[in-house]
Order: structure tokens, then C-alpha cells, then sequence
């Protein structure tokens, strides 16, 4: 017990140190997780489509290379927006990524370090979690949901990224509550006022999905924007930040920019042009893969053209 202390300890020690935030969780809730939101779809709460898109992410199996989990470290760094540039028709264009879209992997490895380096000397095992960790978060007490249904930690506000760890480490911590909403959001209604599509209802805690423009714009490319959203709407390169903006909790965070890509005309032009990435100059290849955006590439056409209609 003395040993597990210690190593409990630890980590709190170097969350502080990092400026990180986090929780060590029993693996005993896993069930909980696992239903957590298939049972909002077996209500019918859900749009059936966003649901089959997610599937294998809400209806998760663990996987590890040892014996037996018994743990879930849940850590969240703080992260900025990013300012991507694009040069268009003698225009430079400057496009916002919110917090949960670069340097995914890079933050993932690092996390699985940082518990690593704490647990190994131990002879304790990690390996990286896939779950629903917005969930997880509320659960164990690390962060609040909003009205919007992204999660707030607090002095980071929404501009966070959550990372979770399996481990054999046994705990007999247990913070384990009911989903809950931040008490700002009971008297506001700044995010549902500012979402152009009506995503954040009154009538239900549930955002609507379906409406939503970060869900649209996560669409593989060659699937066309409905006609219902106003491409005045748009305000991310990838994502959205309408409602994180106005958010009263994100009042000391939501001018937190660092620089993202830069592309030059020639490189605007041929993403227009509808290249593969295969095909692009190596360069150009390169500022995706620096900023792990890889895997957005195929959306940047579809997403930029409001913008460059504009000009």
C-alpha cells in the first residue's frame, strides 16, 4: 500500500510540475464507459449517421499487451488555438485549428511517457486508452461539461486535450460522480445564442450533432456541405469556435493563438486543384506532417472554399 501511495504521489507531483491536470480512475468503471453512450443511442437521443460514424470509438474493447487493467490515468494538457495562413489571389487568409487537432500523436506519446516514466520503475505497465474521455473526464471529477458539450477544466477552460492511459497500477482512488454541468452555464445561454446552426438546444443537455459544424467539416472531403448551413457560419479551418469564444470560462484562454502552416499561392493552388497528398511537393508535405494534419488533408478544399468565395 506504502508503494502505491508513493507512486500516486508522484504523479500529482509532476501533474503540477508540468502544469498538467489529471486523475488516476479504477478500471472497475470501464462498463460505465462503455455504456455511456450507446444508451443515449438505444434512446434515440443520437442521430443514427453520427452514431455509425463513431461506433467503433463509443463501443470500445481494451486492449492491452498485459495481464489486467486496473487503472486509467486521465491527463490534460493545455493546448492553443493555431493560426493557419493560406496566400489566395494576392490575399493572405487566416484561418483558425481549435486545440484538438494538432500534435495528436506527438501528445498521446508524451503522455505515455510521462506515466510510464512514474510507473515503470514500479514494474507497472501503460498503454495508450481509446474511450470516450469527455466522459471519463466529467465522471472523475477532472472537468465539467458546458452547455455546448465540451468539456471545461478548470484555468484551462475548453483549450485542453485529454489523454488517457491503461495500467495494471491498482488504486483505491474513487472520485466517480454523475455528468455535470458547469454552474456558469445554468444562468447563460452565450453558446446557444452564437452556434449559426442551432446546435445547443434549450430544451435538452444534449448538443444535436447533426447540426453541428465541427461535424460537417470531419466529413471526408468529398462530401458537400449541406445546403441548410450559411457559409457565413464557417469560422475554422477545421472544427468550430463560435461557441468556445463567447464562453465566459474561456475568458482568460480564447485569444491563446500559436502559429500553424503557412501556404504559399503555389501550394494554395494546388490543394484547390484538388491534389492528392501523395502529390504534393515535399515541402508542402512536410508543414502537414510537423503539425501532424495528415489525416485533415482531404478536407481542406471543401472547408476553404467558403472562405475563398469571400475574396
Amino acid at each position: 500500500m506504502t508503494n502505491e501511495i508513493n507512486f500516486t504521489q508522484e504523479f500529482y507531483k509532476n501533474l503540477e510540475i508540468k502544469g498538467y491536470k489529471g486523475k488516476i480512475v479504477s478500471a472497475k468503471h470501464i462498463p460505465d464507459l462503455q455504456q455511456a453512450v450507446p444508451k443515449y443511442h438505444k434512446l434515440k437521443f443520437l442521430d443514427p449517421v453520427f452514431y455509425e460514424d463513431y461506433k467503433p470509438y463509443f463501443e470500445f474493447e481494451p486492449e492491452v499487451d498485459f495481464s489486467e487493467i486496473k487503472s486509467l490515468f486521465i491527463i490534460s494538457v493545455p493546448v492553443p488555438q493555431f493560426e493557419a495562413i493560406f496566400h489566395w489571389n494576392n490575399n493572405k487568409i487566416s484561418l483558425l485549428i481549435p486545440p484538438t487537432y494538432l500534435y495528436g500523436l506527438k501528445i498521446i506519446n508524451d503522455m505515455i511517457d510521462f506515466v510510464g516514466e512514474i510507473l515503470k520503475p514500479g514494474g507497472y505497465n501503460v498503454a495508450y486508452a481509446r474511450l470516450p474521455q469527455k466522459t471519463l473526464a466529467v465522471r472523475c471529477g477532472l472537468a465539467e461539461y458546458g452547455r455546448n458539450n465540451i468539456t471545461y477544466i478548470n484555468g484551462m477552460g475548453s483549450f485542453h486535450r485529454l489523454t488517457t492511459i491503461y495500467s495494471d497500477f491498482p488504486t483505491e482512488e474513487d472520485n466517480w460522480r454523475e455528468l455535470q454541468m458547469m454552474d456558469l452555464c445554468k444562468e447563460c445561454s452565450a453558446c446557444t445564442r452564437k452556434c449559426p446552426t442551432g446546435a445547443i438546444p434549450n430544451d435538452r443537455f444534449l448538443l444535436r450533432v447533426e447540426r453541428c459544424i465541427t461535424y460537417h467539416n470531419e466529413q471526408p472531403g468529398d462530401v458537400p456541405f449541406p445546403e441548410w448551413i450559411d457559409p457565413k457560419g464557417h469560422n475554422c479551418l477545421v472544427g468550430c469556435l463560435h461557441c468556445q469564444k463567447v464562453c465566459p470560462a474561456n475568458k482568460e484562454v480564447r485569444n491563446w493563438t500559436e502559429p500553424g502552416p503557412e501556404f504559399s499561392e503555389e501550394e494554395t493552388k494546388l490543394i484547390m486543384n484538388g491534389i492528392k497528398f501523395d502529390d504534393l511537393p515535399t515541402e508542402t508535405k512536410k508543414k502537414f506532417e510537423k503539425f501532424e494534419f495528415v489525416n485533415y488533408f482531404e478536407v481542406f478544399h471543401r472547408n476553404l472554399t467558403p472562405f475563398f468565395n469571400k475574396t
